[in-house]
Order: structure tokens, then C-alpha cells, then sequence
């Protein structure tokens, strides 16, 4: 039999712990979360974008897609602010002819830089490419390796102009007038000046073989190549020193000292500028060193903020000369001005002759980049020590004289089938006929119409030339009295009547 007893029975109950999440955990926890979720959205639109590129590659053509760009290109503005780098990235990647151009990048840099100097208001402000650069300096400072001599180039006929003293071409007997006719037996009719300077410059100490045409005769020459410098050229006129400058180059002080010391005895000076554009104003201190006392003044440039500077001499000049005729013409600026002002404004025996100069009055200044090219820029203009500015108009000579009409003819243009006769007109009659009366040749007129005294003129050119002798003008003839002409001015001075003025002048 079961007893009735009560038992007590013992109830247990659980209790949930949690951990205290601390503020800055928390934070942390949720952007965990955060940067998963955008992994995974991430990995889906790279999926989807690798797709799509693989279906429209497959499905659609490349000039759909390229169209598609192009279109979207166009439907864009620009920065305003960022136009040349905005049109720079169009030009190298959507240009239809950009593909097709080798250095691209470069030369739409060059194209503009050229671009942004170019202004109305100052002509001599430019950027300058490597090879430019170089071209310029070369210009100025007249070295180079080659033969030593100066042509001209009209309508593909290279004329000698000038023999430099102490030059391969002259010590080979290369003389002026001669026409350049063929280089290493290549045939230069027509060609360009660059074609001759390349063909006839390379290395020093090499040989190159020239064929001119002296007097309707040709001639072969061999002449050893060697580095050529001159800016100056000088000699002795009986008792008048003579000194040409052809630019002011970085040589051009020490080379006119060195001619001046061999002019001791001068009674007078004629320096001529006649077709000297300048050089570097460094330079024509120097020279003017050579004619003012220590300390003139020979120049004052003044800048945009108003500030002047002056340039003043260095050195002693030379005491033994007095009496100086400055030569010049419409050619004759920047340097070559800035001399002659100096010399004419503080000397009281200083006569120029000639005709009026070029009229440049700014100076400027080459700023090089790293590759070679250059910016050369207007930094002042310059006045006079009297502060005379030129800009634009020029020097008036005290005594204007003007050379035979020949030197102021733009010469036309004449083919090789081409031939003229008595009762004909034409503008290479013209020429010929200016160039038969600078050779003092009697001609009746000088306007183009062949007359009869004209025939009879040219036929006792030919004669006396060795060329066929009849009454008509054909290129050989053309080229032969234009050949004639530059030949008598370079080897004698019976027409330079301004040279001959300028003796006059000192011989009193």
C-alpha cells in the first residue's frame, strides 16, 4: 500500500547572457557589413560589364561602337579653361589625319606655340623648333662647315654672290658670278637653297666636286670642306681702311679688332652695314668699344614697367682713326642701327651714306627648352643715346645715294623654252635690258619693249661672252647677264657709287 507523503521537488531556470557591445565596435561591425555588400555588388556589375563588352564585341561592329563614342564626343562640352589641352587630345585622338603624321604630339606643339607668338602688334616674337633654333644661331654667327661661300637662288638658278677671304672656295678659285651647275655630278637646275646647302656642306675634311658655269663655260672644282666663320671682312682702299660687317656674331668684336690692328695707318674708316639685320647686342658693345671711349653710352633699353638700362662701353678704342663714313640701306637694322646711332650721336667726324634702314627697335631675347627649341621674345625696345627710337622708320642718311636701279628689280621669272626678239615684251626684257645698262651697254629704254638698240646691244654681249651671237634673249643668255652683274659687283666697286661717295667724302 502506497503511503500518502508530499515531496518538495527543485526548478532551475536559465538566463540568456549577452556581451556589451561597446560603441566604437559597433561602428566598426557595420562597416564591415557595409564593405561586403559592395564586394559583392562590385564582382556582379564587373560580370555584367564583361558580358556586355563580350556581346557587343561579338553582336555589334566596331565602327557601331566607334560611332557610338564619337557621337558621344560631340554631344560633350568642353572646358573652357582647359581649350588648348581639350583641342590637343582631339587633334591626337579623333584628327581623320593624325594617324597618318609621324611625331605627331611634337608637331602639333610646335604648330601651337607658333601660334600663340604670332601677333599683329610684334613680328619678332617666335617660337623656334630645335632645328630653327639652330638655323638662326648659325645666321648669326656665320659658322658652319662647308666651303665659304654665298648664293643666291632665283627660280632654281644658284648664283655665287660672294668668295669669304680665307676659304676652301677661294682657295680652289671659285669666284663670284660663277653658277652653281651640278655637285658630285647631280645636276642642281631647279633646285631648292636648302637642296645646294645640303648637297654642298658635310664633314670637315671631306671633298666635294663642284660644277659651275663661268661665262657660258663649264668648270669642275674639288674643294676640301672645312669649318667656316666670318661676320667681318676688311682690307685696305690705299689710304682708307675698309670694314664690312655682315653680322654682329658672337666672333664679331675679336674679328673686327683683328682687322683694325691692321689698319694703323688709315686716314679714314667707311664701315659698311649695308644688308647687316643685326645680331646680339653683347656684340655691338664690343664693336662700338672699338670707336667710342670707355664708358659712353651706346644704347638704353627701356622696359614695359618703365625701368631703363644702358649699355655702355668696356674698353679703349682706337685712338689712331678719324673720320668715319657709315654705309647703309634699307637692309641695315636692329645691331647695325644701334652702332650707327652710337657712333653718329657721340662722334663729331660721323657721315652716313647710303639710303634709309630697316627700322627695328625692340630687343629681343632666346629662352631654350630643354630639347633644343626656343622662344624668342620682345623683352624692350631700344633707343639711341639721345633716346632716338627707330621703330618703323628708320635712319635718314646725311647723304642719300642710291645704286644703279638693277639692285632694286625683283627679277622675273624665266622658263628654259622660252626666247624673246626685237618688236617683243616681256619683263625679262626688262631685266635684261637693267642689266646691259649697269654693265654699260647702250640701251634706249629699260621698259620691257625689245627694240632694235636693244638687239644690237645683246648681240655684242653674247659676243664678248661666247655665246651665240644673234639678236635674241633665251634663258642662257638671261642668266648670263644676271651672272655678270653680281660678278662686276663683287670684283670691282666702279658701280658702287656709294662706296665711291664714301671715299670721297674722306679723301676731302
Amino acid at each position: 500500500m502506497e503511503e500518502n507523503k508530499t515531496e518538495e521537488k527543485e526548478e532551475f531556470k536559465t538566463i540568456s547572457l549577452k556581451k556589451y557591445v561597446w560603441p566604437d565596435e559597433a561602428k566598426f561591425r557595420a562597416e564591415q557589413a557595409k564593405n561586403k555588400k559592395l564586394k559583392r555588388i562590385m564582382v556582379v556589375v564587373t560580370i555584367v560589364a564583361v558580358l556586355f563588352g563580350w556581346l557587343g564585341g561579338s553582336l555589334l561592329p566596331y565602327g557601331f561602337t566607334s560611332s557610338l563614342r564619337h557621337m558621344i564626343a560631340r554631344g560633350t562640352t568642353m572646358s573652357a579653361s582647359k581649350k588648348i589641352q581639350e583641342v590637343m587630345d582631339i587633334m591626337e585622338n579623333d584628327w581623320f589625319f593624325g594617324s597618318g603624321i609621324d611625331n605627331l604630339d611634337e608637331r602639333l606643339t610646335d604648330q601651337a606655340l607658333a601660334g600663340i607668338t604670332t601677333n599683329d602688334e610684334d613680328k619678332h616674337t617666335e617660337y623656334m623648333s630645335k632645328e630653327e633654333m639652330q638655323a638662326f644661331t648659325q645666321s648669326i654667327n656665320r659658322d658652319y662647315v662647308g666651303i665659304g661661300v654665298q648664293y643666291i637662288n632665283t627660280d632654281g638658278t644658284s648664283i655665287v654672290e660672294k668668295v669669304y677671304k680665307n676659304t676652301p672656295a677661294e682657295k680652289a678659285g671659285v669666284k663670284p658670278g660663277d653658277i652653281i651647275h651640278t655637285v658630285d655630278g647631280v645636276d642642281m637646275s631647279g633646285k631648292t637653297s636648302s637642296d645646294i646647302k645640303e648637297a654642298v656642306q658635310g664633314k670637315a675634311g671631306t671633298t666635294v666636286t663642284i660644277g659651275f658655269i663661268r661665262d657660258g663655260k663649264n668648270i669642275a672644282l674639288k674643294i676640301t670642306r672645312e669649318k667656316v666663320a666670318s661676320t667681318v671682312y676688311g682690307e685696305m682702299m690705299g689710304e682708307i681702311a675698309y670694314l664690312q660687317l655682315y653680322q654682329f656674331g658672337s666672333s664679331t668684336p675679336e674679328e673686327v679688332k683683328s682687322y683694325m690692328d691692321d689698319f694703323e695707318n688709315a686716314k679714314g674708316l667707311i664701315i659698311d652695314l649695308r644688308d647687316n639685320g643685326g645680331g646680339y647686342l653683347d656684340s655691338v658693345e664690343g664693336v662700338s668699344s672699338c670707336f667710342l671711349d670707355k664708358g659712353t653710352t651706346v644704347m638704353k633699353q627701356e622696359y614695359a614697367d618703365g625701368t631703363v638700362h644702358e649699355t655702355v662701353t668696356k674698353s679703349d678704342k682706337y685712338s689712331n682713326i678719324q673720320n668715319i663714313v657709315i654705309l647703309t640701306n634699307g637692309n641695315t637694322a636692329s645691331a647695325a642701327e644701334v652702332l650707327t646711332l652710337a657712333l653718329k650721336q657721340q662722334r663729331n667726324d660721323v657721315t652716313v651714306v647710303g639710303t634709309t634702314t630697316y627700322g627695328k627697335g625692340t630687343v629681343q631675347v632666346s629662352k631654350m627648352f630643354d630639347d633644343g627649341s626656343a622662344l624668342k621674345y620682345t623683352t624692350s625696345k631700344w633707343l639711341s643715346p639721345d633716346g632716338t627710337w627707330v621703330n618703323g622708320v628708320g635712319i635718314t642718311p646725311d647723304q642719300e645715294v642710291k645704286l644703279h636701279d638693277v639692285f632694286y628689280r625683283s627679277f622675273s621669272n624665266m622658263e628654259d623654252d622660252e626666247s624673246f626678239r626685237v618688236d617683243s615684251v616681256s619683263d625679262s626684257t626688262a631685266d635684261a635690258q637693267q642689266c646691259l645698262d649697269y654693265l654699260g651697254y647702250t640701251v634706249d629704254r629699260k621698259d620691257g619693249y625689245f627694240s632694235s638698240e636693244t638687239g644690237i646691244a645683246l648681240k655684242q654681249y653674247k659676243e664678248e661672252h661666247g655665246l651665240k651671237v644673234d639678236e635674241v634673249l633665251n634663258k642662257e643668255t638671261y642668266d648670263s647677264l644676271r651672272s655678270a652683274v653680281i660678278l662686276d659687283w663683287n670684283t670691282t666697286h666702279t658701280h658702287d657709287i656709294q662706296l665711291e661717295k664714301a671715299k670721297e667724302i674722306l679723301h676731302g
